[in-house]
């Protein structure tokens, strides 16, 4: 289950993630198509599925088409991230409003 303030990574790729917003429960969150694990866990050296290597910006908030699930990109990688196949939306940037 995932939970505010997690920190995951990659199993196919450098991407590590914090999540900002955990989502409903029992979402497969994917990076490249595999699962991402703990942090502090090792990952094992594992290839993408075709199609999700489409890679991470450094920076970046990521979101499910619901907006539930919101993570943060801390390291960037080669690998998509999804749930499960479904690859996450790039969360754009709201303006602020001007201050003249």
């Amino acid at each position: 289950m995932l939970r505010t303030g997690a920190r995951l990574r990659s199993q196919v790729c450098t991407t590590e993630i914090i999540v900002v917003r955990p989502g409903p429960a029992g979402l497969d969150l994917t990076c490249g198509g595999r699962p991402m694990v703990a942090y502090g866990e090792d990952p094992q050296p594992l290839e993408p599925i075709e199609g999700l290597a489409t890679g991470s910006e450094l920076g970046k908030r990521y979101t499910d088409p619901s907006g539930e699930l919101e993570i943060l990109v801390t390291k960037a990688g080669s690998g998509t991230l999804a749930i499960g196949k479904e690859p996450l939306a790039f969360k754009e940037a709201k303006p602020l409003p001007s201050s003249d």
